[in-house]
């Protein structure tokens, strides 16, 4: 059974910074693409990042780049969102997601198949 399981979320002055966890089982996700999605109060989900298991090559949108870095570590089986100088505006709930296809590194929600419970960041200003 495919499980994502995300941690590191909380609560942040402006200016800082937290690194997100997505734990990945189940399966082998050599293949997967793994995204990172986020949802503030009221709004739909956003595309945040996306990296590629096999390859290591990523994606983000353009509000974070500069700021966040996508990374895995192939032996934990863990991807990470590390988050630099967050700004009140990134305070959603972060979601991991997987997707097993992984024919390209879609921004799309609805092309990855698996998603994680999600975890709350909260930036103050």
């Amino acid at each position: 059974q495919v499980q994502l399981v995300e941690s590191g979320g909380g609560l942040v002055q402006a200016g800082g910074s937290l690194r997100l966890s997505c734990a990945a089982s189940g399966r082998t996700f050599s293949r997967d693409i793994i995204g990172w999605f986020r949802q503030a109060p009221g709004k739909e989900h956003e595309f945040v990042a996306a990296i590629r298991w096999s390859t290591g090559s990523t994606a983000y949108t353009d509000s974070v780049k500069g700021r966040f870095t996508i990374s895995r570590d192939n032996a934990k089986n863990t991807v990470y969102l590390q988050m630099n100088s967050l700004k009140p505006e990134d305070t959603a709930v972060y979601y991991c997601a997987a997707d097993s296809n992984g024919v390209f590194l879609s921004r799309l929600r609805r092309s990855y198949d698996y998603w994680g419970q999600g975890t709350q960041v909260t930036v103050s200003s």
